[in-house]
């Protein structure tokens, strides 16, 4: 195996990793009432809280989303 194929699988276990914590805080935050849905949309994650809808990175909602839920546990 060549070295850029293993840095392009490793990349991508990190993705999926990142992806199902943010998948796992969305689903606390819908859980404990504090979000409406999540999920991506148009290459950004979009947060459906107070009726409007809020699209960011996926590093920018993991923060979001945990400080949210840190603010009521």
């Amino acid at each position: 195996m060549n070295e850029d194929f293993i840095r392009q699988k490793l990349n991508q276990e990190l993705d999926s990793i990142s992806i199902n914590k943010l998948t796992q805080l969305g689903n606390q935050a819908v859980q404990l009432g504090l979000i409406a849905g999540h999920g991506y949309h148009k290459g950004k994650y979009e947060i459906l809280r107070q009726g409007e809808a809020l699209l960011m990175s996926p590093d920018e909602a993991q923060s979001y989303l945990e400080k949210l839920i840190q603010d009521v546990t």
